[in-house]
């Protein structure tokens, strides 16, 4: 590059100092001048320099077009203007373009700047180079100044000016250039398909509809930008409806009409026109790149169909990290967390680093499994390549917190700047969902005190802590507050969290009235009505409610049958639960679970059925395991049938000897019995094995004072020691304004609004 300035300073070295005026080489004549991407394009300028002979034919203009970097540019630059040859209006223009390409604007504007009277192209070289560098708000302002300085447009700086808009959602901008557009009476379609997807991301539809029906010759592109428009703006039925027209008007769609399509049909859970596009996607041979199969995972999994979902990833031949992470949170989001974790660790994917995105659907996998090993694993790959966003944070506090390592996730939490609801959210979750109930509300009444308003998940993880720990009147008050708030009625979710709330605090009137009061039911809704009557030992309501289901057109599941048949155990209804059962596998196609086993094993031990229920066990298809045979000792139990609960309770031990509660388990059948020294034996056992069981609690609710107490009674104790504990425990009795100064500050939820 040295030598060609230098030589290039010999030759104009003799020129005057003033603008130059330009006669280029006619390139055709020089069949010796290097393409601008050849590798020698600089050395070859040499030879074109030397064998110039008339200064005349001066081959500065073509030099500038061979630069390849900034820093060739800055070199013939500084050559131009010391010789005085960079004032020429063409010369400053070709400059402008060369720094906008290599993305040095500011300089291109320096240059601009230098022109004294810029020319139409001048002003739409700068605006090409602003928009084309992301400068969007520049671009719309030297749009505005070459509005007031020449009063010109063309379609092409519409078009770039509308896009920059569009970027910026800037519809007041929008329909001032719509206003220039109606005035320089532009009909052209790349102007108003751009004018319509201004008007489509600003949410504007009838403007857009408005725009699209003044497009003469509408193309693939023009319908396209409508169609999206209303898939974006959640009127996807209208976009369906578009498609239509346009293959009407003999047009079919490319990848991106259908792309967006598909992802209105996942948005409306419409898998059957989803499916459809999907075939004619095939038919019409249409080539499916990135946007659109990745659409179609999106479509099927929310419809799940996560087969079908599957099927796509693995036909596809332009998998990158979107479909790839697609395909994980389909897994994850589908209750296929050990799939989700076998794609991410597929080493045919291992050439790519993950986002947060897919971070955040393996965190959630893990929580699913409790791999708390796993979950490691990812959160140290996430933390040395920086993926450590609000998402990633968030599923971190509930994967540690689903693992039981509540201190972790605590520690996340607090490191969390600026925390929003979905963090606070996540803590309060971990702790009611770990035992904690006390520490949620209290990180409720925190959240309070930093005015963050609560919502629909905020109410279901309060609500189900005052309902692990039955605080009812803490509860009602938490119901009265959301009330107030508007939230008690978002969704299924909050009102079955109520529901339940009311049904294990022994209110079944209150719980049926929140039942009524839903306008949306869902099958967990049903089933916590139906297990809400078992619990209270109203059998034949539950039976009445499963029937109001079915006429209700919705479809049991297995959760319905769980319910039914648990509350077929609690009532003694023996023949129900056959009934239900048989139901349940040759009616509905259900395979039993072993929650369903354990439910029939427990309706027959109850009822005294004990040789039916082994009968029962010996023809299950798998082997017993804890729930069944607890379910039998419990019976057992009941009716005085000791050898046979001892028979079982020895195998749970052999199947779990490390857990404490299987020893409690086998104490207490010997206790009832008296014989106390196999009890004593058992006791002696649980010590050498370093076992304990934990200490046994139990709450009582003293007009919104709720206080707790550890009661250790030995099985031996007589019932003054009891009601000794439970005089402890109240104490006298008092007045009940004695109480509101007891009431703990983390409860007075209401105390401080904000």
């Amino acid at each position: 590059m040295s030598r060609l300035i230098c030589l290039l300073q010999k030759q104009i070295s003799g020129f005057p100092k003033c603008p130059f005026q330009w006669r280029p080489l006619c390139v055709s004549s020089l069949p010796y001048l290097p393409s601008p991407s050849s590798a020698d394009a600089m050395e070859a300028a040499q030879q074109t320099i030397a064998s110039t002979c008339s200064i005349s034919s001066n081959p500065c203009y073509h030099l500038l077009g061979i630069c390849r970097n900034l820093d060739s540019l800055v070199k013939v630059h500084a050559l131009l203007t010391v010789h005085g040859l960079a004032y020429d209006l063409l010369c400053l223009t070709k400059l402008m373009s060369l720094y906008g390409s290599f993305g040095h604007v500011r300089f291109a504007r320096m240059v601009f700047d230098r022109i004294p009277n810029p020319d139409f192209y001048s002003y739409k070289v700068m605006i090409r180079w602003y928009f084309l560098n992301d400068l969007h708000s520049e671009t719309i302002m030297f749009y505005n100044c070459l509005r007031k300085c020449l009063r010109e447009n063309d379609d092409i700086i519409f078009s770039i000016v509308l896009k920059a808009c569009c970027e910026l959602r800037d519809i007041a901008e929008g329909r001032k250039v719509h206003c220039h557009i109606v005035k320089a009476m532009s009909r052209d379609s790349f102007v108003l398909t751009s004018l319509v997807d201004v008007y489509v991301k600003c949410g504007e539809m009838e403007s857009a509809q408005d725009v699209f029906t003044e497009i003469e010759g509408k193309n693939v592109v023009s319908w396209t930008s409508l169609i999206a428009g209303y898939v974006q703006n959640d009127c996807s039925e209208e976009g369906l409806c578009l498609f239509n027209r346009m293959r009407e008007s003999l047009l079919g769609g490319n990848q991106f009409t259908v792309g967006s399509l598909v992802t209105g049909c996942g948005k409306l859970g419409a898998l059957h026109q989803g499916k459809w596009l999907h075939g004619y996607v095939i038919k019409a041979g249409i080539d499916v790149n990135s946007f659109l199969a990745t659409a179609l995972l999106d479509m099927y999994v929310k419809c799940g169909s996560i087969k079908d979902a599957r099927s796509v990833f693995d036909e596809s031949s332009v998998a990158d990290i979107v479909s790839w992470t697609a395909m994980i949170v389909g897994h994850s989001q589908s209750g296929q967390p050990n799939e989700a974790l076998r794609l991410f660790t597929d080493t045919r994917w291992a050439g790519i680093l993950p986002n947060c995105m897919t971070i955040a659907s393996v965190f959630s996998a893990c929580a699913q499994l409790q791999d708390l090993n796993m979950g490691r694993s990812v959160h140290c790959l996430a933390t040395v390549h920086g993926l450590e966003d609000a998402a990633v944070r968030h599923a971190l506090i509930d994967m540690y917190a689903k693992c039981h390592m509540i201190g972790e996730s605590r520690h996340i939490f607090e490191s969390i700047e600026g925390k929003d609801v979905i963090a606070w959210n996540s803590i309060i979750s971990g702790y009611s969902h770990n035992g904690y109930a006390l520490e949620a509300l209290h990180l409720f009444y925190q959240m309070r005190l930093e005015c963050l308003s609560p919502d629909a998940v905020t109410l279901v993880s309060v609500i189900s802590a005052c309902a692990s720990i039955s605080a009812v009147t803490i509860g009602s008050s938490l119901h009265a507050y959301f009330i107030k708030e508007g939230l008690s009625s978002v969704n299924a979710y909050v009102g079955t969290a109520l529901l339940n709330l009311y049904a294990k605090c022994g209110d079944a009137l209150s719980a049926r009235k929140i039942f009524d009061q839903m306008g949306e039911k869902n099958a967990v809704t049903w089933s916590s009505m139906i297990r809400s009557y078992g619990m209270h030992g109203d059998g034949n309501e539950s039976f009445v409610l499963f029937n109001d289901m079915l006429m209700e057109n919705v479809e049991p599941n297995e959760v319905i049958f769980t319910a039914m048949l648990s509350a077929c155990s609690h009532t003694g209804k023996v023949g129900e639960g056959w009934k239900y059962f048989t139901s349940m596998c040759r009616e509905y196609n259900f395979i039993p679970s072993m929650k369903h086993f354990a439910c029939m094993v427990d309706i027959l031990a109850r009822a005294g059925k004990l040789e039916e229920a082994i009968d029962f066990m010996e023809n299950m298809p798998i082997q017993p395991d804890i729930t069944v045979l607890g379910a039998f000792v419990h019976g057992c139990s009941l009716h005085s049938q000791f050898d046979l609960g001892e028979i079982a309770a020895r195998r749970m031990l052999d199947m779990h000897p490390n857990e404490a509660c299987y020893y409690v388990l086998l104490y207490k059948l010997y206790a009832s019995d008296g014989r106390w020294d196999k009890a004593d034996e058992i006791r002696n056992l649980m010590k050498q094995r370093g076992l304990s069981k934990s200490a046994g609690w139990s709450s009582t609710e003293m007009d919104t004072c709720d206080q707790f107490s550890s009661l250790q009674v030995s099985s031996k104790g007589t019932g003054e020691t009891i009601l000794s504990s439970l005089y402890n425990l109240i104490g006298p009795k008092k007045d009940p304004t004695e109480y509101s100064s007891e009431i703990p500050d983390h409860y007075r939820f209401y105390s401080k609004p904000c």
